[in-house]
């Protein structure tokens, strides 16, 4: 038989229920996505955007580094 203790409400705190305090911490998974040169092209086209290969790379590039740290 477990004991009981009884409280007056006064002597008990109340916190918010927070979800993430009763889950288990999920490690971040290897979810780098990949964008290719090509899909880059496609839409700069589609959005009627000039371009050359340097900046497709260099957005490639940032893009890749910018999804890779969320």
């Amino acid at each position: 038989m477990k004991k009981v203790e009884v409280v007056k409400a006064k002597e008990v705190e109340v916190k918010p229920f927070i979800v993430s305090d009763f889950t288990q911490i999920k490690e971040k998974t290897d979810r780098s996505e990949k964008v290719s040169k090509k899909e880059l092209k496609r839409l700069a086209k589609e959005i009627g955007l000039d371009h050359n290969d340097e900046q497709i790379q260099f957005t490639k590039k940032l893009i890749e580094n910018y999804l890779a740290k969320r």
